[in-house]
């Protein structure tokens, strides 16, 4: 089913929350997934002094996407963004961390945030793959074989996904791992049945990156970066499928809720 289909078929009172940490960041290309799929976008930035909800009763679920902050600042939003998160898991309905976003899950669920050993970022196109538990994230999609494309050819993963960070995070206990990496080796878990960290940057599009990589051109002097002009000949590369993967794992995610951790929806008794 497309997403006009399932646009018709949602209500267009079902909001997400989505909460940036600049003011000028952008929800990018999985924000504008979300809206195709008749969701609103509830917009807020807690460094900007906009509060979060008490509970998620008036959300379908919660995004927390990437920033310049770290999950181990001692900024007052930083720690409650960290503990809000405990809201959105009680509630049972679909959160998803997007790099710091996924640090801070990592945190609230008492795993370590912390650099690369060896002083090492990935800002740029790296390599991820699958691990078994990621690769069936997607069963029975479009009538296909486990974690196969509507062509049945492999998995719906990407190998190559962008990434802009310098921090990794432990896997949490109880968390299923769904993607590795070189360098930061968790880069997807899975938490319960509804919530999700990923270490990459789905949502960048490209005029993102540009602003991106001219704002931040000093990062790319650090160890492992890749240079500019390798961010946008690696999209060219890589984004195609990268795009298939968002569309997929969207779709998923905003039907997670209710879900058995094994991704199978619970049959009444």
């Amino acid at each position: 089913m497309g997403p006009s289909a399932r646009s018709r078929r949602r209500k267009m009172s079902s909001s997400i929350l989505i909460v940036l940490h600049q003011e000028h960041s952008s929800p990018g290309r999985v924000g504008l997934r979300l809206v195709e799929r008749g969701f609103r976008l509830d917009v807020r930035r807690p460094c900007l002094g906009d509060p979060l909800p008490e509970t998620l009763d008036q959300h379908a679920g919660a995004i927390i996407f990437g920033g310049p902050q770290s999950a181990n600042d001692c900024h007052d939003y930083v720690r409650a963004e960290i503990d809000w998160i405990g809201v959105a898991l009680k509630s049972g309905k679909p959160y998803l961390g997007i790099c710091l976003g996924a640090q801070m899950l990592a945190r609230h669920l008492g795993a370590r945030v912390e650099p690369h050993p060896e002083g090492l970022v990935e800002i740029g196109y790296y390599p991820i793959r699958p691990t078994v538990a990621g690769t069936g994230l997607f069963a029975g999609r479009n009538g296909a074989d486990e974690g196969a494309d509507a062509e049945g050819n492999g998995s719906l993963w990407p190998d190559h996904v962008y990434h802009w960070h310098r921090e990794g995070f432990e896997l949490p206990a109880g968390a299923q791992l769904l993607a590795e990496g070189e360098a930061f080796p968790n880069q997807a878990f899975r938490y319960g049945p509804a919530a999700y960290g990923i270490q990459f940057h789905p949502e960048v599009t490209h005029h993102m990156m540009c602003r991106w990589t001219t704002r931040g051109s000093e990062r790319m002097n650090l160890p492992g970066a890749r240079p500019r002009q390798a961010h946008f000949i690696d999209r060219l590369l890589h984004d195609g499928r990268v795009r298939l993967w968002l569309d997929a794992f969207i779709d998923h995610w905003v039907g997670a809720q209710g879900r058995t951790p094994g991704g199978a929806t619970p049959q009444p008794a």
